[in-house]
């Protein structure tokens, strides 16, 4: 299985490369820059350098010739302004989503955010509140999509605490709360390997159900 990951050097991506990797699968990480290679290549996958804010379609669609599944695990990140979650958080979501479709590669998964339900409060700082937009709306274009077997995953608060392998995962929303990073890399893993759980978008945090259970309850709606 071939797996393409969008945002390839972050710290998500990064523990799913690994665990990909490590079961003998083959993975490929776009990055932005040259200089995040090497820990791509630690990681266990090929680092393609194609900057999702500047590519056109075409060129990311090359990348993904060939592929089982594509996942979007890119973030304009920490210390971006409002302009950077919109052209990141969903322009290239949009873009990798747009690119998936040109090559046929059906299997797309792609890494939200809690809280994009509904428009942000009042009083919410002004560049968390264009995050979250610009995931909605990430959200809702990948959603009207029917040539693709999609699958939103929506974590709750990040955490690089060491990984539980167990969570709540609802689609039909969850408490807010944190989960691990770790744990995230898990579920997507599981998610991939889970075809019935396509057309979902899911809530994710920690909590008490392994996470190959947590998976195969969603995928039968129990």
């Amino acid at each position: 299985m071939r797996t393409v990951i969008a945002g390839g050097h972050g710290k998500i991506a990064r523990r799913l490369e690994r665990l990909l990797a490590g079961r003998g699968d083959q993975v490929s990480g776009l990055i932005r820059q040259p200089s995040q290679a090497g820990a791509v290549l630690a990681a266990g996958a090929e680092p393609v350098v194609c900057d999702l804010e500047s590519a056109a379609a075409e060129e990311v669609a090359l990348h993904l010739e060939g592929a089982d599944a594509a996942v979007f695990a890119a973030g304009a990140g920490p210390g971006s302004g409002a302009a950077r979650k919109d052209t990141v958080d969903r322009g290239a979501a949009v873009l990798f989503a747009d690119a998936a479709e040109q090559v046929g590669v059906r299997r797309l998964l792609v890494v939200s955010s809690m809280g994009t339900d509904e428009e942000p409060p009042p009083g919410t700082d002004p560049v968390f509140a264009a995050y979250l937009r610009a995931k909605a709306a990430a959200d809702e274009n990948i959603r009207a999509r029917t040539g693709l077997y999609w699958t939103i995953l929506r974590p709750g608060r990040l955490t690089d605490d060491h990984g539980t392998g167990r969570v709540l995962l609802s689609a039909s929303g969850a408490p807010r709360g944190a989960v691990t990073r770790d744990d995230v890399a898990a579920v997507l893993l599981a998610l991939l390997d889970q075809p019935a759980t396509a057309g979902l978008t899911l809530d994710l945090v920690n909590g008490e159900t392994p996470i190959p259970a947590a998976v195969a309850a969603v995928a039968t709606g129990d």
